[in-house]
């Protein structure tokens, strides 16, 4: 998805769709997805941001040991700036607006962002380093073939708007011309196959990823697609917010159409006929919150039992079309929805088809063509979904584009400049002070057996963890890459991404594989590896400051780092067993127990009002929010662990104070009411404001620190209270 919402996660390319839905569900922020379909991870609100020191590492181990000295010190520049605060309003009574509401207001919303927190300062940073190794590179001739050339080319070619509109559609024509040919459902089939490695997915895509009960192989995944907004909630809610998107969605189907050429009633009747399909699609296609269930998205099947859940699509010719003749046993995600999808394929005129996939290919491929058509995506997905005044400028949206096509070998010129190689074995040890500190605390619950802690403990010491940047660089040899033509430099990173991902499956897992690229700011747990992955961007302020005291980055980059291992024991996350199998290793009272705990969890989000009637999904968010609440508690322990006793206070605040402050700042955010309602629909992260209130009003040495009381809004009485991990 775009930063305006765009483009659904279904619509990535499919190389890496699955892989980025589990980062999107056990990440630290969302991750947004840009309109490009190459698998450019980067992230705004919360995932993709910097302003580097090349002596970071020397902060880090400070971390580990207490670095305040005795004399009058404040925290302004060095994690925290008591000007960031709101002291006209009480702690107790809103801590988020007490600890950000300083830096709310000196922080307004720019006009081209839906929403600007802590994250987003550090992706403004991130960007401009980003184009000043892109500058460098421009400056510079490189051998024909390096990752440098290709990089200044792919970036050229995206800049050179003269040749784009010059174009005009014309890239696209090969593409319409083919469905204009279509003569039979077997010709749109085969179609649809043929398109999947230039990163379309109209009706349903394949990826490859470890088996979730043999985590040691990678199998092909097939998933549900074919929705142009967000999610299947957009087309079935009727409420009056709802249905004014549901027409302006129309609307922008219809412009689209008339710029392929159509007149505009004929192209409102067409748009009419597409959104009906999607709507049927919608209505057939498995919710956001079923979809959190990895048993439900587990189906395992051959050819012949796909054939016979789904008997009117041709199987054999599909898995033949994407060069995958023997896929073997494969994961059908949703069986139901491939079930209806085929029904609906050999239901529906091939007229109808022949509309539907003219809009989705021009809608697809607006980021690579001239700018009426870009303008009017952002019409839709920018101002109507997310509220955006202005689109982002060019220069950004190509830039990323870039860094998505060629992620680690901008990777690789990021870390040369900007993360030394001494931070990594030292946040590799702070990382080891967070896991003692969970083993301390599941040693320490009342609610678990003995048994099912022994099996916690082991999972948790098998947990793999990464830092920076891979050991092992991805070979871009093979991706073509001129100064010529943007469109065609987009498919053929498609092409090499569907191609290297075919290349995986039925064969071994590879351990050394990132799903994140260096440059992000951002941090994952994969429960298929039990792993949890910190990229070298995110090692810096808001997360880690170099002269701050332990409190401040205990209170950030601590809770950085337990948060990615709570989930290794949030409701999906605690699934998966110590080698990264889907497997049920829990005393059955012990999970009883823990459902208990997370259901009042996830009723208390639910009790936000997030704009108007409208109410936070404390379902949906419900892992998410186990991993805030574990952060927090996990770093607390293992700051109180690293603390001599005899700190002073800085600018009159206690290190607990100082802990609890640094954990809100890191959530500040101003955010649109549009992208407030979008993101309750589409997102597993609460909005920031809540992941300050959430998880603090369930911890009692917040309470303590603060003087919370009955009475106060951050008070919830002590049976109310939920402490998990």
């Amino acid at each position: 998805m775009n930063e305006t919402g765009k483009f659904p996660l279904q619509q990535l390319k499919p190389s890496r769709a699955h892989l980025l839905a589990k980062i999107k569900k056990s990440s630290l922020q969302t991750v947004i997805y840009r309109p490009f379909r190459i698998p450019n991870i980067q992230t705004i609100n919360s995932n993709k941001q910097m302003n580097y020191f090349k002596t970071l590492g020397l902060g880090l181990m400070a971390m580990a040991a207490v670095s305040c000295s005795h004399g009058p010190q404040t925290m302004a520049g060095k994690g925290l700036d008591p000007a960031d605060m709101d002291t006209t309003i009480a702690p107790g009574a809103d801590f988020d607006q007490y600890a950000n509401g300083g830096w709310k207001k000196r922080h307004p919303l720019p006009d081209e962002k839906s929403r600007y927190g802590a994250f987003d300062v550090l992706g403004d940073e991130a960007e401009k380093q980003v184009k000043e190794l892109f500058a460098a590179i421009s400056s510079n001739n490189f051998k024909q073939g390096s990752i440098e050339q290709k990089i200044a080319n792919f970036y050229a070619s995206g800049m050179d708007t003269t040749a784009i509109e010059a174009r005009n559609l014309a890239p696209l024509q090969p593409y319409l011309s083919q469905i204009d040919e279509l003569k039979s459902k077997a010709d749109l089939q085969q179609l649809l196959a043929a398109w999947q490695s230039y990163g379309l997915n109209p009706l349903f895509g394949i990826y490859a990823d470890a088996d979730q009960k043999n985590s040691a192989m990678k199998v092909a995944y097939l998933y549900q697609s074919g929705l142009g907004m967000p999610n299947r909630d957009y087309y079935l809610n009727k409420d009056d917010h709802s249905l004014d998107i549901q027409q302006k969605y129309r609307a922008y189907i219809a412009g689209l159409l008339q710029i392929l050429g159509q007149e505009p009633e004929s192209a409102q009747q067409d748009a009419e006929t597409i959104y009906a399909m999607e709507k049927e699609i919608a209505e057939f296609s498995m919710s956001m919150l079923d979809q959190r269930d990895p048993y439900k998205v587990y189906n395992k099947m051959n050819l012949d039992q796909l054939i016979a859940t789904a008997p009117e699509y041709n199987w054999k010719a599909y898995f033949d079309g994407v060069k995958l003749s023997n896929p073997g046993d494969f994961i059908v995600c949703q069986p139901d929805f491939m079930k209806a999808m085929a029904q609906m394929v050999e239901a529906k005129p091939l007229a109808d088809w022949k509309q539907y996939l003219k809009y989705h290919t021009i809608s697809n491929f607006s980021s690579e063509l001239p700018h009426a058509v870009g303008d009017l995506s952002f019409e839709f997905y920018g101002k109507t979904l997310s509220g955006s005044l202005v689109q982002r400028p060019r220069w950004k949206r190509v830039q990323e584009a870039t860094a998505g096509a060629l992620g680690e070998a901008v990777g690789q010129l990021y870390v040369k400049e900007y993360f030394p190689p001494e931070a990594k074995e030292r946040m590799l040890k702070l990382v080891e002070n967070l896991r003692k500190a969970l083993a301390v605390r599941i040693g320490n619950l009342s609610w678990m057996s003995d048994t099912t802690k022994e099996k916690a403990i082991e999972k948790l010491n098998a947990i793999t963890v990464k830092i920076g940047y891979p050991d092992k660089w991805k070979d871009y040899s093979s991706l073509e890459i001129t100064p010529d033509s943007y469109f065609q430099n987009v498919v053929n990173a498609n092409n090499f991404y569907f191609a290297d991902m075919l290349s995986k499956v039925n064969k071994p897992v590879d351990k050394t594989e990132w799903g994140m690229t260096p440059q992000t700011v951002n941090a994952y747990y994969n429960p298929s590896a039990n792993e949890i992955v910190f990229p070298a961007a995110i090692l810096q302020p808001p997360f880690f400051y170099m002269d701050a005291d332990d409190a401040i980055n205990y209170g950030a980059i601590g809770v950085v780092i337990g948060h990615e291992m709570s989930h290794g024991f949030d409701d999906q996350g605690r699934q998966y067993d110590k080698i990264g199998n889907l497997n049920d290793w829990w005393q059955a009272d012990d999970a009883e127990r823990f459902n208990e705990k997370t259901k009042r969890l996830a009723n208390q989000f639910s009790q936000f009002t997030v704009l108007d009637t409208v109410k936070a999904d404390g379902k949906l968010t419900l892992g998410e929010n186990i991993a805030d609440l574990g952060g927090l508690n996990i770093s607390y322990t293992a700051m109180q662990m690293a603390l001599k006793g005899d700190e002073p206070q800085i600018d009159g605040f206690t290190p607990d104070q100082r802990f609890f402050l640094s954990y809100a700042h890191i959530w500040a955010q101003n955010i649109r009411d549009e992208e407030k309602l979008r993101l309750t629909k589409v997102d597993v992260h609460s909005l920031g404001r809540y992941r300050v209130l959430g998880p603090l009003r369930n911890t009692p040495e917040f309470y303590a620190a603060f003087d919370i009381k009955a009475g106060d809004y951050m008070y919830l009485p002590e049976d109310e209270r939920v402490v998990i991990w």
